[in-house]
């Protein structure tokens, strides 16, 4: 794994400035401390940061082709690099090293741009074709490693991290509706990042940059159309191809090691490991003191079944100053308290191993969300219940049945009778909505409100679901969460707090041809008998004990609630109620708010987080719109 960044003075035709060229390579220094190289030519510089993974010795970056007119700067693993090495060799191109990377380079020789659509794995990289005078910037598939630019008035700059563009000076100015965004999802939605000038290039998609401009297109998408397979055929074709993923994701020259949580995905990823591999895998796994979050019994189970070279660490109550640490990574305001946890057991690993295997995936490819579930059920019984019933007796029920969030959660309709006077796109926005637009509307200002009287943070999810081309509003959803929370939220804190610890880790569940296959499969395999993941359950289950496959899921989750009442509650006391002044936010609305969670009366745990990690982060990297970096 590395980190890239370069900068193509393509408006202009200035020459690079080499001293910032190597300041933004310095930013991300952590992505790759193995090594760095640099190329310049006149106008374009790309850099890139080492982390040595696969041919230690030759395959150092940028890299050329034969006649050194093709450069090429690269983040990841490409998985398929030899029989594609084999393919072109065969047509006469000459490899000089052992190294993925060449493969691209010769790749893109023989078709053209359409290369990427032959690459297998996770990357982010940059390809310069010098005597077309055009650069490529690609992104894999589902955005397993991350990309960003901005696009200036001399040209464009880009990096696998926001901080390297920062250092190059790019304006900080802060996005009104990216504020929105990330209280609405913890995150900000790409294509767009908190500061207006500074994007990411979607999963799946180039950008081209000539001096005639910048353009970006889509290489790839999910096919809507579905597989003529029965539940049978389709449990054969599941198993192989975890069988091929988990083994070509192996290769490697350096120690590696698997994630393992006790759930059933990275538990399937730790035992197909186990069954391709000689030595025992080193693992690592995450607890809590309270004993509702930890799975370590778990994780200890599978680790005992396959023999697993075992490791744990105990998560406690993150302070102020560790907060700060993982923001200084993230870049971004990021509000998934998943990360916390996620960064210790990376820097954990890390002591141990240089990479490591991840079971993320498994849930967007096979329905394992118990959201999906809900959904499910409100949607069947929306098809029983006419529209004027569900506006006109539903929803003014739903006004007046109070929020209760101490009651039982049997008791607790108050959400389920909103969701079900709602339209189905309407009603999942609603479910996967960390701060309510009601809530939203009280946390944020009277001149913030104003400014964004005419959006909705709504919008980026209803473009994802209205092009789903399908009539089942289950795989309309699926397709929503691959495109924007699996790679806005999931990947990229995996690939930020791994990278933070020089860490590379791999999601074979997340090969594409997974994620196709997955996603071409009837819901109804996915989701039976009230139970997620049936289809991948049952293919796995001679791997694993029925009671790793059928216990209740329970992910990277935290006692966030108990921290803010307890461990937290000072620091935000102090950072938001006392000392907040941004012109962003209602402070009274949010003390009213934080008393209501303090008494226990209600749960407003993902508000009030929210609130204070933007808060820490803006602290380190906001200026004023007008200033520049």
């Amino acid at each position: 794994m590395c980190g890239i960044c370069g900068i193509y003075n393509y408006r202009n035709s200035q020459e690079v400035d080499r001293v910032v060229l190597q300041s933004m390579a310095d930013s991300i220094a952590h992505r790759g401390p193995n090594d760095q190289g640099f190329y310049h030519e006149k106008n374009l510089g790309l850099g890139h940061r080492r982390l040595s993974i696969i041919d230690k010795a030759g395959g150092g970056q940028p890299m050329f082709n034969e006649d050194g007119k093709i450069c090429v700067v690269f983040n990841g693993e490409i998985y398929n690099h030899h029989p594609i090495r084999e393919e072109l060799i065969a047509k006469g191109h000459v490899f000089k090293t052992r190294c993925d990377t060449e493969a691209i380079l010769h790749l893109y020789e023989e078709i053209g741009e359409s290369f990427v659509e032959r690459l297998r794995g996770m990357f982010a990289l940059a390809l310069w074709d010098s005597s077309r005078k055009k650069l490529v910037l690609a992104r894999d598939r589902v955005g397993i490693k991350p990309l960003l630019y901005a696009v200036t008035e001399k040209g464009i700059l880009f990096a696998s991290e926001m901080k390297a563009l920062l250092v190059a000076g790019v304006c900080r100015e802060i996005s009104p509706k990216a504020i929105s965004d990330y209280l609405t999802y913890r995150y900000v939605p790409a294509p767009c990042t908190i500061f207006k000038h500074v994007q990411k290039l979607l999963p799946g998609y180039i950008l081209i940059a000539t001096p005639d401009g910048v353009t970006t297109k889509a290489y790839w998408d999910l096919d809507f159309s579905r597989e003529n397979t029965s539940f049978p055929e389709a449990s054969e074709e599941i198993r192989r191809l975890l069988g091929e993923c988990v083994e070509s994701h192996l290769e490697s020259e350096v120690p590696l090691g698997a994630f393992l949580s006790g759930g059933v995905d990275s538990s399937t990823v730790v035992a197909l490991m186990a069954k391709a591999t000689k030595d025992p895998v080193k693992t690592f796994s995450i607890g809590f003191e309270h004993k509702s979050y930890n799975e370590t019994p778990y994780a200890r189970m599978v680790a005992s079944q396959y023999k697993t070279d075992h490791h744990e660490t105990i998560v406690k109550a993150p302070g102020p100053e560790e907060i700060d640490t993982l923001l200084q990574y993230f870049d971004e305001p990021f509000a998934d308290s998943s990360s916390i946890p996620t960064f210790v057991v990376c820097r954990e690993a890390a002591k141990n191993v240089t990479v490591v295997l991840s079971g993320d995936g498994g849930d967007e490819n096979f329905g394992g969300y118990r959201r999906y579930f809900f959904d499910l059920w409100e949607n069947k019984m929306r098809s029983f219940l006419p529209g004027i019933v569900r506006q006109g007796v539903l929803y003014p029920l739903s006004v007046l049945y109070p929020k209760a969030d101490w009651l039982p959660r049997f008791m607790r309709a108050k959400t389920t009778l909103e969701n079900l006077a709602k339209s189905p796109d309407e009603a999942y926005y609603s479910s996967v909505s960390s701060v309510s637009d009601k809530i939203k509307a009280k946390l944020l200002s009277f001149d913030m409100n104003k400014e964004l009287s005419d959006y909705r943070s709504f919008e980026i999810f209803k473009e994802y679901y209205s092009r789903a081309n399908c009539a089942d509003p289950l795989k309309k959803i699926f397709y929503v969460d691959i495109k924007m929370y699996l790679s806005g939220d999931i990947l990229t804190k995996v690939d930020l707090a791994s990278m933070a610890h020089s860490l590379e880790v791999r999601v074979p569940i997340l090969d594409h041809c997974m994620v196709e296959y997955a996603f071409s499969l009837p819901t109804s395999f996915k989701i039976q008998q009230g139970t997620g993941k049936y289809i991948f359950k049952k293919v796995v289950s001679d791997l694993l004990p029925d009671d790793i496959l059928y216990r209740n899921k329970m992910g990277f989750s935290i006692p966030l609630e108990k921290w803010l009442r307890s461990e937290l509650a000072q620091s935000f006391q102090e950072e938001v109620l006392k000392n907040g002044n941004l012109p962003y936010f209602d402070y009274k609305n949010i003390a009213n708010l934080y008393q209501k969670h303090l008494s226990g009366i209600a749960d407003y745990r993902d508000p009030l987080w929210n609130l204070w990690v933007f808060h820490r982060w803006y602290k380190k990297y906001a200026v004023s719109p007008e200033t520049k970096a």
